[in-house]
This record gives C-alpha cells, sequence and structure tokens, in this order.
C-alpha cells in the first residue's frame, strides 16, 4: 500500500487528523490502533474479509478491527447480534461466547476491515468522505487482484458498495443485511454465515476458522 500512503488524498487524510488532534478533538480508535486490521493479518494469510462501516464511536470501543471491542467493554449491540446469530449457526451458548475481542479470529486469517478507519467521539461516519473510503478501495481491489479464493462478507449497504471491486468468479461474497438491532432481522439472522464460510474454505482446502475461539478460556 506504499503508492496509496504517498498519494495526495493520503495526505490530505494525514492533514485532517492532525488537525482534529492539535484541536482536542477526540477520535477512536487511537491512532496507534488505526492500521491493527492490516497489521494483524498479512496479505496472504487472508481467508475471509469482514467488512464493516466505521469504528464504534464511544471511549474504548473501537481497537481498529472491525466489530470488535476490548474485553471488559460493555458489548455494542451490532457485536450481540453477531454473536447470537453465531451462537444460532453452531449450536453453541450464547452465554459460553464470553470475549468481546475477535482477535483470536484474526489469528486464522480472518481481516476485519472497517471501510473508514476513524470516527469523532460520538458522531458515527464523521469521518466517511475524507479519503478512508479510497484507501480501503484500494486495499480490498489489492486482495481481489492478488489472492484467490477469499471469502468476503458484507454486512450491510455501505459494505455491500465495495462488492465492485470483487470477482464473484475467484471469491465467494456472502451479502446480508447489518446486525445492527435496526436491520439484524431483515436478513442478518438466521443467514448461517459462518457455516457457509467454512464450507466454501474446506471446499478450497483451506483450514475453516474456528469461530468458537471467542468462547472464554
Amino acid at each position: 500500500m506504499k503508492k496509496e500512503l504517498l498519494d495526495s488524498y493520503f495526505l490530505n487524510l494525514e492533514n485532517f487528523l492532525s488537525k482534529q488532534k492539535k484541536s482536542n478533538k477526540d477520535f477512536y480508535p487511537p491512532q496507534s490502533l488505526i492500521f491493527k486490521a492490516l497489521l494483524e493479518v498479512p496479505p496472504n494469510k487472508v481467508k475471509v474479509i469482514i467488512l464493516g462501516q466505521d469504528p464504534y464511536h464511544g471511549p474504548g470501543q473501537a481497537e481498529g478491527l472491525s466489530f470488535s471491542v476490548p474485553n471488559g467493554i460493555k458489548r455494542p449491540p451490532s457485536l450481540r447480534n453477531i454473536f447470537k446469530e453465531l451462537s444460532s449457526d453452531t449450536g453453541a451458548p450464547f452465554k459460553s461466547l464470553e470475549n468481546n475481542s475477535l482477535l483470536s479470529w484474526t489469528n486464522q486469517g480472518v481481516f476485519l476491515l472497517n471501510s473508514v478507519l476513524t470516527v469523532s467521539h460520538g458522531s458515527p461516519a464523521s469521518h466517511s468522505g475524507i479519503g478512508w473510503e479510497q484507501f480501503t478501495d484500494a486495499v480490498i481491489n489489492k486482495l481481489n487482484d492478488e489472492y484467490a479464493n477469499l471469502v468476503f462478507i458484507l454486512w450491510g449497504a455501505y459494505a455491500q458498495k465495495k462488492a465492485n471491486f470483487i470477482d464473484t468468479k475467484k471469491h465467494l461474497v456472502l451479502y446480508s443485511s447489518h446486525p445492527s438491532p435496526f436491520s439484524a432481522h431483515r436478513g442478518f439472522l438466521g443467514s448461517k454465515v459462518f457455516s457457509k464460510t467454512n464450507s466454501y474454505l474446506i471446499k478450497k482446502n483451506k483450514t475453516p476458522i474456528n469461530w468458537l475461539s471467542v468462547k472464554a478460556e
């Protein structure tokens, strides 16, 4: 992604965040975690891409991975619905899914990427349109072009815009409504996205994801 980092749009994005910081305007995640999703999974290890919109906008929630929050932080409604579907899909008791951090998924090749990588305190989608979408479009383009047999999970209309960059002859694309309480009942709950993903990975001779690694040890 070095080419993107030197592009004028990315320099403008950096200037925007620098001004936010100088003005003491809180944004999330902390600077050290903005690129955590890209740092946790080497490109050649990616098996599954779960696309979100932008980070959680409350203190201590965003940790640089889409839909994930640190353990010990109150579970956001979207993550609660993700675990409801995981419980339904796998038969695991919902109460056993005690970890809120999805870091154990990234260790298995699940790339938890938001379309927009930062957000202002208490203001969802506040950093959309400043350049992040162009950057994450380029990330998706790279994965699409250079690898095969990936699973792209697109939850909600915002994430589904990225479908334009995905070759469905090379990859599996799974669509549903967003896991937010406002839309989860319109196709997310009951989608069996986790078992469908693993069925595809097994078919392509890849190790399936242990989605239940979020259970407490």
